[in-house]
């Protein structure tokens, strides 16, 4: 019985994580309220708060597990979340091994940037939220820092900013790529991708 009421509190989380994002997808951040979110999950204001004190808990939530469940981030006392095949990819800096992760990336693109854009969206109208994803990109950062810092490739002081411009190029093709045209294809974009990624972190 108590495994069931478990699995109903979960679902019911899920669900409102999954309506908030439609929502905030649809309508916009400012736009949607918390009674707008408890209604498309079928349930009460009184539920959403008993699993969120706030529609940006509900924001931050999906950052921190949604985001970072489709990204395979794991939680690292260092730096928030850590992404260890990518530590292990910008270690090994090989062509291969970064197409490789960069082309795993990509297959994950649709379900990332609806994440990335309203989150952007929250934090231009809501204080609470306005390093949220600033925050979330300094964790990519150190990864490449981490991995860099592993092979013993670049000097100290360059490896973090290295990954900056890195996540930087990475985050404006992921957010744009179905919209621009850039007279490429996706292989032939990744390719590109692979190539300035190679020559920032070796």
């Amino acid at each position: 019985m108590a495994n069931l009421r478990q699995q109903q509190k979960q679902m019911t989380r899920r669900l409102l994580l999954e309506s908030g994002l439609d929502l905030f997808t649809t309508k916009g951040y400012a736009a949607t309220k918390v009674d707008d979110i408890a209604s498309a999950a079928g349930t009460t204001r009184v539920t959403f708060y008993a699993y969120f004190p706030s529609r940006s808990d509900l924001m931050k939530a999906l950052i921190d597990e949604r985001l970072n469940e489709v990204l395979q981030r794991e939680r690292s006392p260092e730096h928030g979340s850590t992404a260890l095949d990518l530590v292990a990819t910008v270690a090994d800096g090989t062509r291969e091994a970064i197409l490789a992760w960069l082309r795993g990336t990509a297959d994950n693109w649709p379900q990332v940037r609806p994440i990335i854009r309203v989150a952007r969206d929250a934090a231009a109208v809501d204080p609470e939220l306005r390093d949220l994803v600033d925050r979330w990109m300094e964790e990519a950062i150190s990864d490449i820092e981490d991995g860099l810092t592993r092979a013993g490739r670049l000097e100290p002081h360059q490896r973090r900013f290295r990954g900056v411009l890195a996540m930087a190029e990475l985050d404006y093709v992921a957010q744009h790529w179905g919209d621009a045209d850039w007279k490429l294809d996706r292989a032939q974009m990744l390719d590109e991708l692979a190539t300035s990624w190679v020559r920032l972190l070796n």
